[in-house]
């Protein structure tokens, strides 16, 4: 059974951080297409069009015909051939993590594969494969207990694969709105030690304020991601003690590009959830890559929310959509950088908000809680990618199938 995880003792400043470092770095093509679907949480395998066999490792050709692989989702169930624990390696990411314990496992779909193995099973076990990336985004199968275990989530192998909010300190760029503070409680429901909770205007009420502030482990901060010096003044007073960063900043405005729009409006989008985002990727990202493998107080992620529109554009919120195009953009840009460091880059894709702003707009839409629980979701299960509600579902899947079509059903 796993141990419990204990609160971590307050870190000692004068002690030297340890440095992290990460997995050896993907080596084909095909691994990396792994990676790219692992990251939204799928089981897939290749799949020979010629003989219908599965495979794994991932590959170029089948093994068995050479015929054409293509991916596959498949069921998740195994059974543990083998086991074993490495005691030694000269890999400076496995030497700093040893014991590790991997095993073989004969998956229902057929091949058998190397895998890490979770504190609760064992040899003869059955067991539910998961598909993980690894701090490097690398893709790895992770055998999982098939039934709920007590503290299951506190294996220590598996929160390499993770980055858990469990007695972690985390800060939520924006409170003053419903999303800002769903996000917030839903973490304190999680296990989050302390959630510090940014402010662009304190002078400025706003609506639930006196709640939220009275909740127990919230610590409100002044922070404006238009401000260069409130992102410095943060990051200098808060970089060493924040270990997951969630930016919920939004700015939606209706309107066209020839017709109705407003490039004030434009301008203001793009210089907060854009040129925010920088400002508060520059001011963070270097605090969080340096203890990214600092024990139970590592730092583990940064999450942005932005609409799934951002892939296809959207009728009537063309300037939205485009702010969210260029936000989708650099988060792309910076989970390369970060997964170098080990830190995790994680994409909430939200349909549109239920909120004033999209009044008009018809339902389905997203509610606060939907988007709390994608991010706390993620987090938890190590996602690169996810879908906070099913109007973000089907618009990612169609634009996964065809694109260009997508884009002009999302446009009319």
């Amino acid at each position: 059974m796993t141990d419990p995880l204990t609160p971590p003792r307050r870190k000692d400043p004068l002690v030297t951080t340890h440095l992290g470092h990460v997995s050896p770095a993907l080596r084909s093509r095909a691994a990396t297409a792994m990676a790219a679907r692992a990251g939204q949480g799928r089981f897939v395998l290749q799949v020979c069009d010629d003989c219908a066999q599965a495979t794994y490792p991932p590959r170029d050709r089948c093994p068995f015909c050479w015929g054409a692989l293509h991916w596959q989702d498949q069921p998740n169930g195994a059974v543990i051939a083998a086991q074993t624990t490495i005691r030694s390696s000269i890999d400076l990411f496995f030497k700093d993590h040893l014991p590790w314990r991997i095993g073989t496992a004969r998956l229902d779909a057929g091949p058998m594969a190397t895998v890490h193995l979770h504190g609760d099973v064992g040899r003869g076990d059955r067991v539910r494969m998961e598909l993980k990336l690894d701090r490097a985004g690398n893709p790895a199968l992770f055998a999982m207990p098939e039934k709920e275990t007590p503290h299951m989530a506190d294996d220590p192998q598996l929160r390499v694969f993770t980055a858990d909010p469990k007695y972690r300190r985390i800060l939520v760029t924006d409170g003053r709105s419903a999303t800002g503070q769903a996000v917030a409680e839903a973490l304190l429901k999680a296990g989050a030690k302390t959630v510090f909770l940014g402010n662009a205007d304190p002078l400025m009420r706003y609506p639930g304020q006196d709640r939220i502030e009275a909740v127990d482990g919230i610590e409100p901060v002044r922070l404006s991601l238009t401000d260069t010096r409130s992102i410095e003044a943060l990051a200098g007073q808060l970089g060493g003690r924040v270990d997951i960063v969630v930016n919920t900043v939004g700015f939606t405005r209706q309107g066209g590009v020839g017709f109705g729009g407003n490039l004030n409006n434009l301008q203001s989008g793009l210089d907060l959830e854009v040129t925010g985002l920088m400002r508060l990727a520059q001011g963070f990202a270097p605090a969080l890559s340096a203890r990214s493998d600092d024990g139970d107080n590592a730092a583990a992620a940064l999450v942005d929310i932005a609409s799934i529109h951002g892939l296809t554009g959207r009728a009537g919120f063309a300037g939205s959509s485009a702010t969210a195009a260029a936000r989708l953009s650099l988060i792309a840009s910076l989970r390369g950088e970060m997964a170098q460091t080990g830190i995790r880059v994680i994409s909430v894709l939200t349909g549109p908000v239920d909120d004033g702003w999209h009044q008009n707009v018809p339902p389905p839409k997203t509610t606060a809680a939907q988007i709390a629980r994608a991010v706390v979701t993620a987090l938890q299960q190590g996602q690169e990618t996810i879908c906070a509600d099913e109007v973000a579902k089907d618009v990612l899947a169609r634009w996964q199938d065809d694109p260009i079509l997508t884009i002009r059903e999302e446009n009319k």
